[in-house]
């Protein structure tokens, strides 16, 4: 049977039991789960569930159906697992069972009453003494629940690759014990958890081009925010010490495996810190999260053994470049012209207007990131690419910033923050001039964070850390569309 003439067919069953009044029930309660049973009644003998008569009402979906006249088997599946219900035509009616093999398919989330049984071969049953159809499934199934191939349908029919494949269910299961696991870390730490706005009179906190709405009652632009930077650190301003918060932030950038437009990032601050004690605090935190979540701090991802127990590699970005272009001559990673002859012969592509700091960047991010495997922490950024970071005190062209990679991707960035007002004034005057010049990524001038600024905000370090990214690596995902749920998708063709 096609799927036209399928849904056809189980719509015809759906009139019949329309016609019975059967569908949609809600009246329907749930005394246990599939996992409840089998946990609570692992041990349970054949013989014992006779004797004691066990009552129990369970609901689900049915993965599996096996009729064999009076007698019929069929699995249901809840959130917590599947559990097997043998329904009897003396036991559950004549009527009702008759409904059961005409009327019930694949996929259809039904009720069942009854008392535990342990079959022949062992497994843990419900034994119906009553069936109810609670919701009619319209649509087949893939491959009868053995999961979707087209990796494009399970990211536009999420509800059924969630139906379909366990994996998927584990993946966002992980995901929901990850930030509980940040949000545990930070709490024991005394961070305090806040909320930021979303919307933004000032896109700023990054290097992004944001995307745009309108307030109608106001009559003014606003910006879905690209980082909630310059808002946290005002808390910090105002006298909260140690802040975090974990939300969207929203970026109008392409879609490729490592990035959706719409995407999840912790970020914290901690007054009387430095960039080094962010350093630290990002192993440690990494090891929390690899031991809670995976039972050990060695993981596999895409064919890699990485270790989180070992201290991480660091380097500084001008060593990272020196390195792979093998320059004779260190300090010639400083020069602005021998970059741009080494970035011309390696058809390195250099944004517009950069300087030595823009040069030096890309060639990091095109020639060197993609080859940090193991955990690593890469120092001192330049200024130029750095608009919020503080000056290192011994080298005014790089900043007290660090990122972190895996896999030759960004997981974290983080700084000791630049908490002087005219300085900060100067950069985003600096950054507004390349807005002026065309570069929507670049920062709008904030008025209100520099005034923020001379109120004194005490030194300063904070970081961002992707957490879609931490949980393609605790999962073993390599598309960031395999650990959201509903990913951002170009339109099908009509």
């Amino acid at each position: 049977m096609d799927e036209r003439n399928e849904v056809l067919a189980r719509r015809r069953k759906l009139a019949a039991l329309r016609d019975a009044g059967n569908t949609y029930a809600n009246n329907f309660k749930q005394t246990h789960s599939a996992r409840t049973l089998h946990v609570q009644f692992a041990d349970a003998s054949k013989d014992k569930l006779a004797e004691e008569s066990i009552f129990a009402s369970v609901a689900g979906r049915i993965v599996l159906r096996r009729i064999m006249g009076k007698a019929s088997f069929i699995s249901l599946r809840d959130e917590t697992g599947t559990i097997q219900c043998y329904l009897r035509k003396d036991g559950v009616g004549s009527i009702n069972y008759d409904d059961f093999v005409e009327l019930s398919d694949l996929g259809d989330i039904v009720s069942v009453t009854g008392t535990l049984m342990r079959t022949n071969k062992g497994e843990l049953t419900v034994e119906a003494k009553n069936y109810q159809i609670l919701a009619k499934s319209l649509q087949p199934f893939p491959d009868k629940f053995h999961g979707i191939e087209d990796s494009e349908l399970k990211y536009r029919r999420r509800y059924v690759d969630l139906i379909a494949n366990e994996r998927s269910r584990s993946v966002f299961a992980t995901r929901s014990a990850v930030v509980k696991e940040f949000r545990r870390f930070f709490d024991e730490r005394d961070f305090m958890e806040v909320e930021t706005p979303m919307m933004h009179p000032i896109p700023g906190g990054a290097l992004a081009r944001p995307f745009t709405t309108h307030h109608n009652a106001l009559d003014m632009d606003l910006f879905l925010r690209v980082a909630p930077e310059l808002y946290l650190k005002r808390l910090v301003v105002g006298g909260f010490e140690r802040v975090y918060e974990i939300n969207r932030n929203f970026r109008n950038e392409g879609l490729s495996t490592r990035h959706n437009p719409e995407f999840t990032m912790l970020e914290f601050y901690q007054a009387f810190a430095t960039f080094r004690d962010m350093i630290a605090l990002t192993r440690e935190l990494m090891q929390h999260l690899t031991t809670s979540i995976c039972g050990r701090n060695d993981i596999e991802y895409d064919g890699q053994v990485l270790d989180f127990g070992c201290e991480p590699r660091e380097t500084t970005m001008a060593e990272a470049v020196a390195n792979e272009v093998s320059l004779a001559n260190f300090k010639d990673v400083y020069s602005q012209s021998v970059l741009g002859q080494l970035a011309r012969e390696r058809s390195v592509r250099i944004p517009p207007g950069s300087k030595w700091g823009g040069t030096l960047t890309a060639m990091f991010e095109q020639l060197v990131e993609p080859k940090l495997i193991q955990p690593t922490f890469v120092t001192e950024y330049p200024i130029e690419v750095s608009p919020l970071a503080r000056r290192n005190d011994e080298n005014p062209e790089v900043a007290d910033r660090f990122e972190y990679f895996v896999c030759g991707r960004e997981i974290a960035n983080g700084f000791s923050e630049l908490n002087d007002p005219d300085d900060q004034e100067e950069r985003f005057r600096s950054q507004s001039e390349s807005l002026d010049r065309g570069d929507e990524e670049a920062m709008r001038f904030d008025k209100d964070f520099i005034l923020a600024l001379q109120y004194g905000m005490p030194p300063t370090a904070g970081e961002g850390i992707g957490i879609d990214r931490i949980v393609m690596l605790l999962t073993n995902s390599t598309s960031i569309r395999d650990v959201l749920l509903f990913p951002l998708l170009k339109p099908t063709s009509k």
